[in-house]
């Protein structure tokens, strides 16, 4: 126990910025009904890559070599179809943001992959509006989304809706939602009671705790009593692994409540870092992950050819030059309008199949992993198209 406490001591002090960069407000985009700058099919079509290079950071500059290289890699695998990839380096920063859009659709750009951050991509988003060029960004940040911005992050809401119908289809339908008190946190309160109203499966009860040690060690028993008392047969949390999760699940089931008693869902990875799989309070717990098949080529594919392991979101660039070579296949001079980018088919990515919605967010085909004898154990594989079981 002691261990878990300090643990996560250390995680919630780090947490802050990611926290930050999740909740930065934004601006609404301007809808113009344009269908999106005409492209020569048989051209290199012009796709600019906004990636957070040039800010004197570290981590700023894998993140963006990350992603500059698995969009080559993307690009190799199209065959005949022709990408002129210009690269732009925002230093992570929105107010360098939407005069860099501007510049790259000046210079021919017909599309943008990324920012990264949220700020970036609202920013760069607004920029090229009003020329009808529609945005790829890199963020999960759903507030974002709209008119010619689309997130490629994996959402709360698509997380969400896979996990609660799974567990409604295995039967537990009275889901109680265990939140901490951070804007993070209330996000994904939000998105997982959006999920449960759409799905048919009770919302049981909702309980926050203080974003802190003391805060989670004093909730925890009032927690398990509420679950108990509201009849939940599953509990979804919002916590990471990065944050309170380690120590919300090894107090709740020190007060008794464990995942035989009511299902433990996670909203977001409970596998990395790996050593979250030897945590006592996590084992038997159910959380979505993307197809790890083809992720797992993709990252053998980017070592061998670049010597080193991909940053964890380098495959949503590979992802987005994907979608933007098989539209170009297509031989149509509107391959990048807003019409096109939805199409409800989707696109094969390096995370299994995904497609983008017409209010800007996504659904990606996510797998239900669990975890067992400190190993993750996929228990309902992700779907390989649309319309069948999974979404």
């Amino acid at each position: 126990m002691i261990a878990v406490l300090q643990r996560a001591r250390k995680s919630l002090a780090n947490l802050g910025l990611v926290l930050t960069a999740f909740v930065l407000a934004a601006c609404e985009p301007i809808s113009t009904g344009r269908p999106g700058p005409a492209i020569d099919p048989n051209a290199a079509v012009p796709v600019a890559l906004m990636v957070p290079g040039a800010s004197g950071s570290a981590t700023d500059q894998l993140l963006a070599r990350s992603l500059e290289n698995a969009a080559r890699l993307a690009i190799a695998d199209l065959g005949g179809v022709r990408i002129d990839l210009r690269v732009y380096q925002t230093a992570g920063q929105p107010g360098q943001a939407g005069a860099i859009a501007q510049r790259a659709v000046a210079e021919g750009a017909r599309i943008i992959l990324g920012p990264v951050f949220a700020q970036e991509a609202n920013a760069a988003g607004v920029a090229v509006a009003a020329q009808g060029v529609n945005l790829l960004s890199f963020s999960n940040n759903a507030d974002i989304a709209g008119a010619n911005v689309f997130v490629l992050g994996p959402t709360f809401e698509n997380t969400a809706r896979r996990l609660v119908r799974y567990a409604a289809s295995q039967g537990q339908r009275r889901v109680m939602i265990v939140h901490d008190r951070t804007p993070a946190g209330e996000a994904g309160r939000a998105a997982i009671a959006r999920a449960i109203a759409g799905s048919g499966s009770t919302l049981a009860a909702t309980a926050g705790y203080e974003f802190s040690q003391n805060g989670v060690v004093q909730a925890a028993p009032q927690i398990s009593a509420t679950a108990r008392g509201a009849g939940a047969d599953a509990l979804f949390f919002t916590a990471d692994t990065a944050g309170s999760l380690p120590l919300i699940t090894q107090m709740l089931r020190d007060q008794g409540l464990t995942p035989a008693q009511a299902r433990y869902l996670g909203l977001t990875r409970w596998d990395i870092p790996q050593a979250t799989l030897a945590l006592p309070g996590v084992q038997g717990g159910w959380f979505a992950m993307p197809d790890p098949g083809p992720f797992q080529a993709f990252q053998a594919r980017y070592q061998a050819a670049y010597g080193e392991v991909p940053h964890p979101i380098a495959g949503l660039a590979y992802d987005g030059i994907a979608a933007v070579g098989a539209l170009v296949r297509s031989g149509r001079s509107d391959a990048l309008s807003h019409a096109a980018l939805t199409q409800t088919s989707g696109f094969a990515g390096v995370s299994g199949t995904f497609r983008l919605r017409p209010d800007g967010t996504n659904e990606r085909a996510l797998a239900i992993a669990e975890i067992r004898n400190r190993q993750v154990v996929v228990i309902d594989p992700a779907p390989r198209s649309f319309g069948g079981a999974g979404f």
